[in-house]
């Protein structure tokens, strides 16, 4: 069975800085009939401004996922992290006991768009952690390459969580599977561009849970870059 969530119909945080659609509820948006999807907690499409951003504050007992698709997000946190993340670098931050961090746009020129990811993890109160990684769109271009595992299997990012997170860039026509093992799930979330899954057509902003689902045919309506996740 496979339900589409539509872009058009996620929340939104409008300020004059930032621009954010919510697929789950968060912050001021609030919608109990999307609260999540197995372990994935939250999915914001977020857009800021040059010289914007979220100032200091706390996270506990989250996996939080950044995954930037354009311009530059400037990262610090508490426990003493400095970075600049560009199109293709992807950020793992185990909140665990406690973190404070500081996302902003590193241009004065040119807004950053990103996907931010939360995850809820295996336990509670786990020491907080930070990794960062980089994956080129060809280490993406016409297949699911693996970026964010349990394991850390395959040089992907760590979760303390049974997830297993893909992504891949596919030009027209081309197409991948992915074959779910039994008792899995699946969400597929468009990042740009279209798709067709098992038939079913998404587009940028919209995403798709699975449950009862073998395979999933992932096929490329035109240029495309989407996020699949195997969940328990």
């Amino acid at each position: 069975m496979i339900t589409v969530r539509q872009g058009s119909e996620r929340g939104t945080t409008r300020l004059s800085w930032l621009d954010s659609r919510h697929t789950f509820s968060f912050s001021d948006y609030y919608n109990p009939e999307h609260m999540g999807f197995r372990t994935l907690r939250v999915i914001n499409d977020d857009r800021v401004a040059p010289g914007g951003g979220f100032g200091m504050h706390g996270h506990r007992d989250m996996e939080i996922v950044t995954y930037v698709l354009s311009g530059s997000l400037a990262h610090r946190d508490s426990v003493g992290t400095g970075s600049e993340l560009q199109r293709g670098d992807v950020q793992r931050m185990s909140a665990g006991a406690g973190i404070r961090h500081s996302e902003y746009n590193g241009s004065q020129q040119e807004p950053v768009h990103f996907l931010q990811i939360w995850m809820l993890p295996e336990q509670n109160g786990l020491t907080p952690e930070y990794e960062q990684r980089r994956f080129s769109d060809d280490d993406k271009r016409g297949r699911l390459r693996l970026i964010a595992s349990h394991d850390g299997r395959d040089a992907s990012l760590t979760i303390h969580q049974e997830v297993d997170l893909f992504a891949a860039i596919l030009g027209p026509g081309q197409r991948v599977t992915h074959r779910l093992s039994s008792g899995r799930h699946a969400w597929v979330q468009v990042a740009q561009g279209a798709l067709t899954l098992n038939g079913i057509v998404l587009k940028a902003g919209d995403g798709a849970t699975v449950s009862d689902e073998t395979v999933l045919d992932v096929a490329a309506v035109d240029d495309v870059e989407f996020l699949l996740f195997d969940l328990a």
